[in-house]
């Protein structure tokens, strides 16, 4: 968050100093390690003897043996636990290849603030070329660039499926740390050729990361925010309970979407998921909580408070867990305190600070998303990743990933596509061959540009390239690339690979020099200033990945959230859940959401709706049953179906402006749990919209927070109406019936006609005809006047 949005004068009421310096590096447990059980499933006993007579040879161990260790997230003395991640939950989709002489892949990992390393270990799925000199070759596991270990390749065991345990010193982890597995393959004593296809070792992504860790007690401190209740070392989904004195008001949710959407923004990739309680602390780990004027919690003695105040406190049902202690005397400070931590955390430090100031906010503006692709203008790619992650080194270099989001109703009809000023520089080749750079958008190929050879007196092309060389051997080249906007969902990636060509010289001739290198300039500038905002809704798909119409404003001034009458814990919370996933989309904080009952819909009116509904608790759903396409009662369902199913087009293109006709409704009734995630127009207010969020049970209304959570569920969700019934995602109805934006009025006439040939026939006919009457007309007065 910018601290800059807001002024804000704290007083501290106590002042901690931060950690002890020791704690700044320590070794610790990898953040985002995953719990997962044991990797070693029941095997026979004879396989079990072989794997202990094995690893007493210090020989391999076959992949049918079992991996000896602490299951993981067992509990150990002194509050130690053990933790297990395969490489694949640290990012690695695929097994790890490695190639050549010198093939190296690894993937990064962290570790958490509050927890230190005290045992590690890498066991490691692989399997190696058989044509490997084992005198000559070995895999090392390589952890900050230190090796850990070294595997040796015998040709006893040469490819076949294999496990070993290799022992990491902790010493060797820091914050943020990477593990690498570097082949040093030869296939022959005499002279090779380095790119030889025998030399191969395959590591599976099953391969797990093991790590014994004891916990490690954080200072009350607000300057560490916002540690410990989110750590951005750990790669595992947040979840983060909050609580109530009692059931909370609908000034004290509008306070916790604040807190839930900035933690769902810190939380970013990994999701986060938030509970609420009422009236209790949780037994274990940290909270974040609420109270007004006198209110209470058993077991906690809050401070009596002098204006808006935020604290840190711990848990007194648990010795290693801290309470986020957000108060005020009223309503109205309780949102002063959660607006200023969500906004301005990075000013807060001690254990408690009064806000004793805090300006209101700047309005935002549409798509002025911290997350999303500015619209004003061209965009520096820069501004997009982090310099070092531009620049590549070697043969087989990594992707250069560049993650952007754009506003999802980016209007492209007979559109060139998005223009790119690619700036790029590579170490020239020796001579000309295939290499090439080339560009991807989400794993799917755009383009490929060739790299030159520097050669003097080769010809116009290599003169031109020779006096481009930059004083660090690169040559630096610009291109000029149009991307079609239906290729840059709202959630993409530009994917860069410098692939080059190694030429053959004949035996005992090839040399690798590891002397290349690629870049992709900061410079460089993507530019969707161009593009009107205007698209048909209802569309789902632009809700579930980017919280579409609600998050056009990122503080979600123009949202109003409609709960159900007499709601219950798991309602408020998914109703945290939901302002956390968009908080995720934008990167900012709800600070302007309004939460009403439905009796007080009538008050919004002129806001974008999100309307939940639990059982038959929501009455909205009774009054506006001639906009739904459904209807939830109990057991009895109706719903109301569309060709979608049958369509082999992109129903969800902008451009299209036919609309999908209910063709027949169906009625059942059944004991299951559906839940519905719907779209239309607000009954209330042309042009603006409402999405309902709506399941026949109580317990039900939560699987919507986790198909929103699924990266393969929130796919399916798209259209105006979708069905979740546990990992089953139904899209039933995609009826475009009303469009938000604007297109102007010469572009908007042209797409309209564009969209209806008869009608464009008919004004074509009738503009003819009235052209040529007034055309006979003038020339039949003129005729008059020269006959007179």
């Amino acid at each position: 968050m910018n601290a800059r949005t807001a002024r804000t004068t704290i007083c501290h009421t106590r002042r901690i100093h931060g950690l002890p310096g020791a704690r700044r590096g320590l070794p610790a447990l990898l953040a985002g390690v995953l719990m997962v059980g044991s990797v070693a499933p029941a095997w026979a006993l004879t396989a079990a003897e072989r794997a202990e007579r094995a690893e007493a040879a210090g020989k391999p161990v076959p992949l049918d043996a079992p991996i000896i260790g602490t299951p993981g997230g067992a509990s150990l003395p002194g509050g130690s636990r053990t933790y297990q991640v395969t490489l694949k939950q640290l990012g690695a989709l695929y097994p790890l290849q490695l190639r050549g002489i010198e093939g190296s892949n690894g993937v990064p990992f962290s570790i958490r603030a509050d927890e230190i390393v005290t045992r590690a270990k890498l066991k490691l799925n692989y399997a190696y070329s058989p044509a490997l000199v084992p005198e000559l070759s070995h895999i090392n596991v390589i952890v900050n660039e230190e090796v850990a270990g070294t595997i040796p390749v015998p040709k006893e065991t040469a490819g076949t499926n294999l496990s070993r345990e290799i022992d990491i010193p902790p010493r060797l982890i820091t914050e943020f740390s990477r593990l690498n597995l570097q082949l040093i393959g030869h296939y022959t004593m005499q002279c090779e050729d380095p790119a030889h296809s025998s030399l191969w070792a395959n590591i599976s992504n099953n391969s797990v990361l093991e790590f014994t860790v004891s916990p490690l007690s954080l200072e009350n401190d607000l300057a560490l925010l916002p540690l410990p209740f989110f750590d951005r070392r750990d790669v595992r989904p947040l979840s983060l309970p909050f609580v109530f004195s009692g059931t909370p008001t609908t000034g004290s949710l509008e306070a916790a979407g604040a807190l839930s959407s900035w933690f769902g923004a810190l939380a970013g990739y990994r999701g986060a998921a938030f509970s609420v309680s009422l009236g209790q602390i949780p037994q274990t780990g940290s909270a974040v909580v609420l109270l007004t004027g006198t209110e209470r919690l058993p077991g906690l003695n809050a401070p009596a408070v002098a204006g808006p105040t935020v604290s840190i406190v711990p848990n007194p049902n648990d010795a290693r867990g801290k309470l986020l202690l957000v108060q005020g005397r009223d309503l109205n400070e309780l949102k002063i305190a959660a607006n200023a931590l969500s906004t301005g955390s990075q000013a807060l430090s001690g254990q408690t600070a009064t806000i004793t100031q805090f300006a209101d906010l700047k309005p935002r503006r549409p798509y002025d998303a911290p997350n999303w692709l500015p619209t004003d203008g061209p965009v520096k790619f820069g501004d997009l990743a982090q310099a070092q992650t531009l620049n590549v080194s070697g043969y087989s270099p990594d992707l250069i990933r560049i993650s952007m989001r754009l506003p999802p109703d980016l209007f492209g009809w007979r559109d060139k596509g998005i223009p790119i000023d690619l700036r790029y520089r590579y170490t020239p080749r020796p001579a000309t061959d295939k290499s090439t750079l080339n560009i991807n958008i989400n794993q799917q190929f755009v383009a490929a540009l060739p790299l030159f050879a520097a050669e003097r007196g080769g010809g116009n092309q290599a003169q031109r390239l020779m006096a481009k060389l930059m004083p660090d051997g690169t040559a630096a080249s610009q291109r000029d690339i149009r991307i079609p906007l239906f290729k840059l969902p709202s959630q993409s990636q530009l994917q860069f690979h410098y692939y080059y060509d190694m030429a053959k010289q004949g035996d005992c001739k090839d040399v690798i020099l590891d002397n290349v290198k690629g870049a992709i300039e900061p410079d460089s500038t993507i530019d969707i200033s161009g593009y009107k905002h205007f698209i048909a809704m209802p569309d789902l798909a632009a809700f579930s990945n980017s919280g579409f119409p609600f998050t056009r404003l990122a503080d979600l001034s123009e949202t109003a959230v409609v709960l159900p009458d007499a709601p219950v814990a798991s309602d408020y919370g998914v109703y945290l859940n939901l302002l956390g996933h968009m908080g995720e989309s934008t990167g900012y904080p709800a600070t302007g959401v309004t939460v009403v009952p439905a009796q007080q819909v009538d008050s919004v009116a002129d806001k974008d709706l999100l309307v939940l509904s639990s059982g038959a608790k929501q009455p909205l759903l009774t009054q506006w049953s001639s906009s739904l396409p459904f209807s939830l009662d109990g057991n009895t369902k109706r719903f109301e179906l569309s060709d979608l199913v049958y369509r082999a087009v992109s129903w969800w293109d902008s451009s299209r402006a036919d609309r999908m006709v209910q063709r027949k409704q169906l009625s059942v009734t059944s004991n299951s749990t559906d839940t519905v995630i719907a779209g239309f127009e607000s009954p209330l207010a042309s042009g603006r919209s409402v999405v309902l969020v709506s399941s026949n049970q109580a317990a039900g209304l939560g699987d919507a927070v986790v198909a929103l959570r699924d990266a393969d569920m929130v796919k399916q969700i798209q259209g105006s109406f979708a069905v979740i019934r546990g990992k089953q995602v139904n899209s039933l109805v995609a009826d475009s019936n009303y469009y938000v934006g604007s297109l102007g009025p010469v572009l908007y006439a042209q797409w309209f006609l564009s969209q209806r040939p008869l009608l464009l026939l008919v004004a074509s006919i009738v503009s003819a005809v009235l052209v040529a009457a007034v055309l006979y007309l003038t020339l039949r007065a003129r005729a008059r006047r020269r006959l007179k």
